[in-house]
């Protein structure tokens, strides 16, 4: 079982995804006075249960900001690789030696800001006890399959159907096997719980991982999608820093406007 002050977090930020109308990469997008990827840390910080940071980016990263510390808990920094699932491992290979095998991680994308404390405290009440889980929201769009001319071809079933968020929570051994297992067979995942149901390591661990139920701010913002962003962020930054955001991608918008995208995050504040 896990101690409490072991339980670091891997942040993989070494992704090259662009913004409209820039080269910035999209973890770097600024969001009021700082970029994305920091505010996406401070609420890990924040949580009391986090021990610290491990943030993998891109070799030559020039905008990394260099810090050690936040809020107390050291924050350390590994170089990443082609794919998500690289990188992960990279981060896993730098924490060797600082946390037992057996002690539990978490992993987080860096473009999802507005993970809630209360969030991450149920996905570990939840997820320790069942061996390791991840949070996800069930699916609740009407999903079509097109054929190859992009027209319709069926509607497929949505009933226990979920879409997998961050963070997803694993003992480090395992996932660090599961995705070594995973780089070894060809097969490429998209996320830690992909790499768990790889058939040589779902023989070898405790249970499937469990799907908790996010508090529906788990958004992940997607280069090019400004409305998404907007929404993603509504409840980190003031109306005039929103007007910013789409001033830069050559939006315009109005008090209704911002009022509007406000109310599609519960508890975001009308400032």
């Amino acid at each position: 079982m896990t101690t409490e002050s072991v339980l670091w977090c891997v942040v993989p930020a070494a992704g090259r995804s662009k913004r409209v109308g820039g080269d910035i990469p999209k973890q770097y997008l600024p969001i009021g006075s700082k970029p994305l990827l920091l505010h996406t840390l401070e609420r890990l910080a924040a949580h009391p249960r986090i021990a610290g940071l491990m943030v993998v980016l891109a070799a030559g990263d020039r905008l990394w900001p260099g810090i050690s510390q936040l809020r107390g808990k050291p924050v350390r920094t590994a170089t990443g690789g082609a794919v998500r699932a690289d990188s992960v491992l990279a981060g896993l290979q730098a924490l060797r030696g600082q946390v037992a095998e057996d002690n539990f991680i978490l992993v987080h994308d860096a473009a999802r800001p507005c993970v809630e404390a209360g969030d991450i405290s149920r996905l570990l009440d939840l997820g320790i006890p069942a061996g390791g889980a991840l949070l996800a929201a069930p699916l609740r769009d009407t999903l079509k399959r097109a054929d190859a001319k992009n027209r319709v071809a069926a509607t497929e079933p949505r009933e226990a159907r979920w879409r997998a968020l961050t963070p997803q929570l694993f003992r480090y051994d395992e996932l660090f096997a599961a995705l070594e297992s995973a780089r070894a067979a060809g097969i490429s995942v998209t996320d830690e719980a992909m790499a768990m149901e790889v058939p040589v390591v779902a023989t070898r661990v405790a249970g499937v991982p469990r799907l908790v139920q996010d508090g529906r701010n788990g958004f992940l913002v997607n280069a090019g999608d400004t409305d998404g962003l907007t929404t993603a962020l509504s409840g980190l930054l003031t109306n005039a820093a929103l007007r910013d955001v789409f001033r830069t991608a050559g939006r315009r918008t109005d008090h209704h406007h911002l009022r509007l995208l406000r109310r599609r995050l519960p508890g975001c504040p009308a400032r």
